[in-house]
């Protein structure tokens, strides 16, 4: 009986290879996300907004990053993780956010970040559209 339960386990998850974390990751093979790609956001703790350019099912970075993270917020690592071209009033950036830390961005207006240009094709209804040339 352990057996069974043993491949119903390995048959309910995937695995991908993480360049960023160095490692292989599990992953379960159904995840949902709250945001897509081209969708504007804002962190609910730091004074930051940006757009979804990449979103990992779950932690998929290095954990020296996640250690770095002090611990009382520290996210949960199962949950989807998003990569942002972000913004604030002093500089553009990109960051790696849990969902929990982050909502729809209410001012709904363009990020004005140097590397949109070369992802996103146009802004529109308060979200981007990926450059034809980098969707599948």
């Amino acid at each position: 009986m352990g057996g069974t339960s043993h491949i119903l386990q390995i048959m309910d998850h995937s695995q991908f290879f993480s360049t960023q974390a160095g490692r292989t990751i599990n992953v379960p093979r159904r995840a949902t996300s709250r945001f897509g790609i081209g969708d504007v956001v804002r962190h609910r703790l730091f004074d930051f907004r940006g757009v979804v350019f990449d979103v990992d099912p779950v932690f998929a970075n290095s954990e020296e990053w996640y250690e770095s993270i002090p611990q009382d917020i520290r996210p949960p690592r199962d949950q989807p993780f998003y990569h942002l071209l972000a913004e604030n009033d002093e500089q553009s950036y990109v960051a790696y956010v849990s969902q929990g830390n982050l909502v729809a961005d209410a001012d709904g207006g363009p990020i004005d970040h140097p590397t949109v240009p070369e992802l996103f094709e146009r802004f529109s209804e308060g979200r981007y559209r990926m450059r034809r040339s980098l969707t599948h």
